[in-house]
């Protein structure tokens, strides 16, 4: 079993999950969220790391996971490792039919070269920044002025021509990610570091300076925007209890070898996922015969069911059956009193 075949058969589940009815009530798949937690290791192998705030050997399982509660990538980084270097792999190297443009995360998935990469790869980076207000805003200009929230901006301004002699360099590089040549990974840990010689990062942090100032400026006037970005957040915090639930008899992963970690996560994120979708189907089939059996149901009690549901047996006898599976019924749906408030 390679790394490609399970991501393959994870792409398969998750397009199948796609196909039910009631994940379109749970979240917008245009959306997803990034963000990692740590699994415990030998302290002697080549990706382990002391992680300060856990007190422990290990590394980091970083999971992209969609609006409507399905993982769609993983990956296994060290614990030193600056989060936002792998927040756009996710997007790119998914080959699901749920396809999200907008990348919620934490504090660690952004930081200006992000953010300015993200833009050229049409992702709308938003993520949840603890002390937001200590980063600045950027004003277009040096003459700019604005009533009541001139004190947002630092008295730099844009380097708009550092931007334009770089764009095409810029362009090329998003061109290459698009084309799979390259990692986003790759080319943000090159930008790293604010060196004379990398005049591509001082272009990239200006691109980033413009687009975190606009988003900012939203995050700041917009409280619906704020809750939005703090459940999505949320949501994977859910995931990663629930994958570390999903991963039991074992306190760490008993593996050396960098690859045979990465498989652990991989086998993980496909157990989780088949549970996921699993739940899913069992709870459709339930809510629709309780329908049929009299009880109302609205969309604001369905939207607040979750798939996360540790309901499995992890311990004791298991017996297996030689019998057929049926086929599986996509189309199952509920006659809601408000359907006009759905989006299908």
């Amino acid at each position: 079993m390679t790394t490609e075949k399970l991501e393959a058969t994870i792409c398969e589940v998750i397009n199948a999950y796609n196909r039910f009815w009631l994940p379109r009530l749970w979240g917008d798949a245009t959306r997803a969220g990034a963000d990692g937690t740590k699994w415990d290791l030998y302290e002697n192998n080549l990706l382990s790391e002391y992680h300060i705030r856990y007190g422990s050997w290990g590394g980091v399982a970083y999971y992209h996971v969609s609006d409507t509660y399905i993982a769609l990538f993983s990956h296994f980084i060290p614990c030193g490792v600056w989060e936002a270097i792998y927040i756009l792999d996710g997007l790119t190297k998914n080959k699901s039919d749920i396809q999200p443009d907008t990348l919620h995360g934490d504090t660690q998935a952004q930081s200006t070269p992000v953010f300015g990469l993200a833009y050229l790869l049409g992702i709308k980076l938003m993520p949840r920044i603890r002390n937001w207000k200590d980063l600045r805003c950027y004003k277009p200009t040096s003459e700019a002025s604005y009533n009541h929230i001139d004190e947002l901006f630092t008295k730099d301004n844009i380097n708009w021509e550092l931007i334009i002699r770089h764009l095409p360099d810029m362009l090329q590089i998003a061109l290459s990610i698009k084309a799979g040549r390259i990692a986003p990974s790759t080319i943000l840990r090159k930008l790293g570091t604010a060196s004379r010689k990398n005049k591509l990062y001082y272009a990239f942090r200006e691109l980033g300076r413009v687009v975190r100032t606009c988003f900012l400026l939203e995050y700041v006037n917009s409280e619906e925007l704020r809750r939005l970005i703090q459940s999505a957040t949320n949501r994977c915090e859910s995931f990663n209890k629930f994958a570390q639930w999903v991963y039991f008899a074992s306190d760490l992963i008993q593996e050396n070898v960098r690859d045979e970690q990465l498989k652990v996560i991989k086998y993980n994120h496909l157990i989780a996922n088949l549970l996921i979708f699993h739940n899913c189907k069992s709870m459709t089939e339930a809510l629709k015969e309780m329908q049929d059996e009299g009880m109302a149901l609205t969309p604001d009690i369905l939207r607040a069911l979750s798939p996360y549901r540790q309901h499995p047996s992890r311990f004791g006898m298991y017996e297996l059956q030689d019998s057929e599976v049926g086929p599986i019924d996509y189309d199952v749906r509920l006659d809601l009193a408000n359907h006009e408030e759905m989006v299908l």
